[in-house]
């Protein structure tokens, strides 16, 4: 009887053990039980030099409609099959756009740009309240640069150095024969990110009642040409015609092209202006009044380019943002524009006059 008496206690004594350690080894209490934590000393503060020197201006929104003002821009008035609209992301992924590294401005306080829309040329859209309305897509105080009859010496230069200071981009809307002439310095527009476009072939009137169809038409696609040849790369799908004249048959052509057509919201009038004084005032009191545009400058006047310095920085005072346009795709040129350009380009054959006929030595 002790025996068994005995033999019970102790079974009931190896189960209370048990019981204890599976209690304190494997129950909850173990698992939310505090970690080990050991002491850190705090971060020290990164030296100046190890420091960003990102410059404000250097980020860019790529972006078509302005999702922080949805009032300042009616949905109705960006048609979203011309021009590119951003969309909310669902992820913490970015654009690819905002992916690429961007090159350092050096100007902290520069004008830099605001935002990148992205154009689908497609049916040959109009920008600009000029002669075009229906694509509003600019926001209060949004601007785009707009630069025509180039390539030329010494201005194109210099309005190239003015939107590099501050770190702005343009479209530029060269002259076919001036992209012929001087092809090292629309290389350089293009090679300073801006887009390049064309102005037909010798900033000829497409609206004259002496100009035919086919004529108009040669004048447009030898000027893209032209660009092509100079740029040793595809222009973008971007047309100005001359004097602001829309032909309507030139119209319809260039929708058939998808190529977009460009007017301005207002014209400085630099080519007429006595000295760049007269410009920026011209261009701020316009702008000032109706608070946003396309802006149309020449790139060909000596004038604007001693003017761009000085209206940039107004510009960037007056609180106003540059928008930069670009083509969502390169305008296919047409093979015999192309082909007839560089044959109509090549030199003349050599004289057969013997040399002792053309050069005579008069004086030693």
């Amino acid at each position: 009887m002790r025996s068994a008496l005995g033999v019970m206690l102790a079974s009931a004594v190896s189960v209370f053990v048990i019981v204890a350690v599976w209690f304190w080894t494997y129950s909850p209490r173990a698992v939310l039980a505090a970690p080990d934590t050991v002491s850190a000393r705090l971060a020290e503060r990164l030296p100046a030099s190890a420091r960003s020197t990102r410059a404000p201006a250097d980020e860019i929104e790529v972006t078509a409609t302005i999702a922080a003002r949805p009032s300042a821009v009616a949905p109705s008035t960006v048609a979203s099959s011309t021009v590119k609209p951003s969309a909310a992301l669902p992820s913490p992924a970015l654009p690819a756009a905002l992916l690429q590294p961007k090159a350092a401005c050096a100007n902290a306080d520069a004008l830099g740009v605001s935002r990148v829309v992205e154009i689908d040329t497609t049916g040959g859209p109009g920008f600009g309240f000029e002669h075009f309305k229906q694509l509003d897509f600019l926001a209060d105080k949004e601007v785009v640069l707009t630069f025509d009859d180039g390539p030329w010496p010494s201005n194109t230069p210099a309005v190239l150095k003015a939107l590099a200071d501050e770190c702005t981009k343009a479209v530029f809307f060269p002259i076919g024969k001036h992209a012929t002439y001087h092809p090292e310095i629309l290389r350089q527009v293009a090679a300073a990110g801006h887009a390049v476009g064309a102005h037909t072939w010798s900033h000829a009137n497409l609206n004259s009642k002496k100009m035919t169809e086919q004529q108009a038409k040669d004048e447009v696609e030898k000027g893209f040409s032209a660009v092509k040849l100079a740029l040793g790369a595809a222009p973008s799908p971007f047309f100005r015609f001359p004097q602001l004249q829309h032909g309507p048959a030139s119209m319809a052509y260039l929708g058939s092209r998808n190529i977009a057509i460009f007017s301005c919201d207002l014209d400085s009038f630099d080519f007429r202006a006595k000295d760049a004084t007269q410009i920026v005032n011209t261009v701020m009191t316009k702008l000032d009044k109706q608070g946003k545009g396309i802006i149309l400058m020449h790139d060909f006047q000596k004038h604007t380019a001693e003017a761009l310095p000085t209206l940039l920085g107004r510009l960037k005072a007056g609180g106003y943002k540059v928008v930069q346009m670009r083509a969502k795709a390169p305008l296919q040129t047409l093979a015999e524009y192309d082909d007839g350009l560089v044959k109509d380009m090549k030199l003349p054959t050599v004289s057969a006059r013997a040399l002792s006929n053309v050069v005579q030595t008069v004086s030693q």
